[in-house]
């Protein structure tokens, strides 16, 4: 437990390389726990305690000992320096935290800082509606590493339904594509899960998938068949395999 911590900042991009300048590759949620790899000046090399993923961040906010009870559960939740004194910031869906005190619809997680009552569930809580967390990131745009509504990539969309529940899953396309069972019916239907060879799209239907697709810049509703032959002709990609969510 010495080498456990707890991310303290709403959210943070974690680095290739240890430079503001390398590759995004994912990013930490508060409250997310870690263990540092290695330190070197302003940087820590962290592995997710979560999905083992593990990069650069920053040096700075976290701690060793969080009592974790409760989560986001709204697209994000406003942050207040007291009940009804509204700052800048925010928590983003998923992120994990102590209720210290509640008192008139808030709860308070650290020292002056709140969130709304509504915006967050007790963490044992399960979401088995994946469809509607998914539709929550809607229109968000998409970002290579992102898992926030502030900007988000296909297979973080995907894991982050099983992060909020408390289910490991991989972080990126070619792991999940390698971890998840092949589905064989030809027929597509709610609850499928459609990989391509670096991209991954959710069937919410017969009809439409939900993903966070590059050539659109967004989480967007598409049909099926018209999403598989615009991968087809636009980057010769075929589907690889089709998996469920199982939960």
């Amino acid at each position: 437990m010495k080498n456990n911590f707890y991310f303290k900042e709403p959210f943070s991009n974690i680095y290739k390389l240890p430079n503001k300048h390398s590759e995004v590759t994912s990013q930490i949620l508060y409250g997310e726990r870690f263990k540092i790899l290695s330190k070197q000046k302003d940087w820590i090399k962290i592995k997710s305690l979560y999905d083992r993923y593990s990069g650069f961040i920053k040096n700075k906010n976290y701690v060793n000992k969080l009592k974790i009870s409760h989560k986001v559960s709204n697209i994000q939740a406003n942050i207040f320096n007291k009940p009804n004194v509204k700052t800048k910031k925010n928590l983003y869906f998923g992120s994990k935290l102590s209720a210290i005190e509640k008192r008139n619809g808030f709860v308070r997680f650290e020292k002056n800082r709140w969130v709304k009552l509504k915006d967050i569930k007790k963490i044992s809580h399960k979401e088995k509606d994946f469809i509607k967390i998914f539709k929550l990131f809607l229109k968000t745009k998409y970002v290579w590493g992102g898992k926030t509504n502030k900007g988000i990539d296909c297979s973080a969309l995907l894991q982050i339904f099983f992060y909020y529940n408390n289910i490991f899953y991989p972080r990126d396309t070619k792991d999940q594509i390698k971890y998840s069972i092949k589905r064989k019916s030809k027929k597509f239907k709610k609850g499928d899960i459609l990989f391509w060879k670096g991209h991954v799209a959710i069937c919410i239907n017969s009809k439409q998938l939900i993903h966070a697709y590059g050539p659109e810049k967004r989480v967007i509703k598409m049909p099926i068949m018209k999403t598989i032959k615009r991968i087809l002709d636009t980057a010769n990609l075929k589907v690889i395999k089709i998996s469920r969510i199982n939960f």
